[in-house]
């Protein structure tokens, strides 16, 4: 029985290539999300968090065990929802993309933004492109497990930058992995995520 937590690829396990491989998606997806998934469901069991979904469970569970597994289940949610194999279009486009260009000045400058951060950041952790309490967009790290939502932001575009997201692929190439990704965003999920 799957999990209401555990996301349904929307593409094949080997879709990604080169970008992110099948053993990449097998480990990251398959052995690491399944964990933190599995613990989670552990964790809340007879608990008053038992009934919410993921979102809430991120803005409600007590800092610790609790909150970094339920963190970690909404970030690879959203990472994995994130991409496509064949974007439609390589550029966010509609309200978002106004967006950017007001708070970033170009779609350019957000991902040079991006992935100054995401290489920036020491250790493990999610760099996100979020919507701020006053509806402006804003990069914010999140070390370890964090989720923007936590922080009162919602999140719209991850990037993880722990090593088992791009160690098997890339090995400590963390700047190149980053550079390779902004190729297989489904920005019209990104686009939803916004509204």
């Amino acid at each position: 029985v799957m999990s209401k937590f555990m996301p349904v690829l929307p593409y094949a396990t080997d879709a990604l290539e080169p970008v992110i491989s099948k053993e990449t998606i097998d480990f990251h997806y398959g052995k690491h999300l399944q964990t933190y998934v599995n613990n989670l469901e552990k964790l809340i069991r007879g608990t008053a968090l038992e009934g919410e979904s993921i979102e809430e469970i991120v803005v409600d569970a007590p800092e610790g065990v609790v909150y970094n597994n339920a963190g970690q289940v909404m970030n690879h949610q959203l990472y994995f929802l994130q991409f496509s194999p064949t974007p439609r279009t390589n550029k966010p486009e509609g309200k978002l993309a106004t967006l950017i260009v007001r708070d970033f000045g170009s779609f350019e400058k957000l991902q040079e933004k991006m992935n100054e951060r995401s290489i920036g950041l020491f250790g493990a952790g999610w760099v996100w492109l979020c919507l701020n309490e006053n509806g402006a967009l804003e990069i914010i790290s999140c070390p370890n497990g964090d989720n923007p939502l936590r922080h009162g932001k919602l999140p719209l575009l991850g990037f993880d930058v722990w090593e088992h997201a791009y160690y098997l692929d890339y090995q400590n190439r963390r700047a190149d992995h980053i550079a390779d990704l902004w190729k297989i965003i489904n920005w019209d999920e990104i686009d939803r995520r916004v509204e």
